[in-house]
C-alpha cells in the first residue's frame, strides 16, 4: 500500500515562519514534520510552489531548506515530469546516524540546554555591552570573532564558535555567567555534531557575530541582547528540526 501525506496535520506544522531567519524556521518546520511522521516514508512533499506559499518564503529559500534536508539522508529530489521532493530517511552521513540513535533522555537533556542558553547567553552579552571594556579585552574579542569568521575546516569552526560565545561570557567577569556559558556550549557542541554543516546557516552565524561583536564593542546593550537572542533561536530551530 502506497503512503500518503496526513494533509490535515500539514496544514497544522507547515505554517508562516516565524523568527530572525527564515532558512532555519523553514528547515524546522519540515524537519519536523518528516519526523513525526506527516510526511511518511515514500511520501512526496507539496510541491515548490505550495510549500513556499504556505510556509511564506522566497522559493530561493525553500530549496536551500530542501537541500539541508537532502544532506541529511531525510529526503531525495527528482527532477522531471514525475519529479519531486520524497521522503526517504537515508541516514547517509554520520552526524544523521548518530542523531537517529539519540535516546529521549538525551534529547530532553540537550531541549533544556536550548532553554538554558536562550536565558545565558543573551544575558552575558547584554553584560558585557554595558562594561567600560579595556583596550586587551576589545581586542580578545575582535580577535575571536576574526578566527570564527575564517575558521573553513568542520572541527576548527565549531572550536572557534565556542570561543567567540566563551569569550563574550569572559568580558563579564561573572564565574558564574562563565560556567553557565561554557556549560550550554558544551552541549550546543554534542548537538551539532549530530546534524549537518549547512552552509546558510554558517553564512547567517557569520553576519550575527559580527552585528553581536559590534554592538558591544560600541555599548548597545540592548541590542546586543537581542542579536544575541535572535542568534540562539536560529541555532535551535534547525536543532530542534534534526534532533527535537
Amino acid at each position: 500500500m502506497t503512503a500518503e501525506p496526513h494533509a490535515h496535520l500539514s496544514k497544522v506544522v507547515l505554517r508562516p515562519v516565524r523568527g530572525h531567519h527564515a532558512f532555519e524556521s523553514c528547515v524546522e518546520q519540515l524537519a519536523t514534520a518528516i519526523r513525526l511522521g506527516v510526511y511518511p516514508l515514500g511520501t512526496v512533499l507539496p510541491s515548490e510552489r505550495e510549500l513556499a506559499e504556505r510556509l511564506d518564503v522566497s522559493r530561493a529559500t525553500l530549496r536551500e531548506a530542501i537541500a539541508a534536508l537532502r544532506e541529511a539522508g531525510l529526503v531525495e529530489t527528482k527532477r522531471g515530469r514525475h519529479g519531486g521532493t520524497a521522503v526517504t530517511l537515508k541516514l547517509r552521513t554520520p552526524s544523521a546516524r548518530k542523531a537517529a540513535r539519540t535516546s529521549p533522555e538525551q534529547r530532553a537533556d540537550w531541549l533544556d540546554a536550548l532553554d538554558f542558553r536562550r536565558v545565558v547567553e543573551p544575558g552575558a552579552a547584554y553584560q558585557a555591552a554595558q562594561l567600560s571594556l579595556s583596550e586587551h579585552s576589545r581586542s580578545r574579542l575582535e580577535q575571536a570573532l576574526d578566527a570564527v569568521t575564517h575558521a573553513r575546516v568542520r572541527a576548527a569552526h565549531r572550536q572557534a564558535d565556542s570561543r567567540f560565545h566563551l569569550t563574550i561570557a569572559t568580558l563579564t567577569e561573572s564565574p558564574r555567567t562563565i560556567d553557565a556559558v561554557t556549560s550550554v556550549q558544551a552541549s550546543l557542541h554534542e548537538m551539532l555534531s549530530a546534524i549537518p554543516v549547512l552552509g546558510a546557516n554558517i553564512a547567517h552565524s557569520h553576519r550575527d557575530h559580527r552585528q553581536i561583536c559590534s554592538a558591544i564593542l560600541e555599548g548597545r546593550a540592548e541590542e546586543a541582547r537581542h542579536l544575541m537572542a535572535d542568534h540562539c533561536e536560529d541555532t535551535a530551530a534547525l536543532l530542534r528540526g534534526f534532533l527535537g
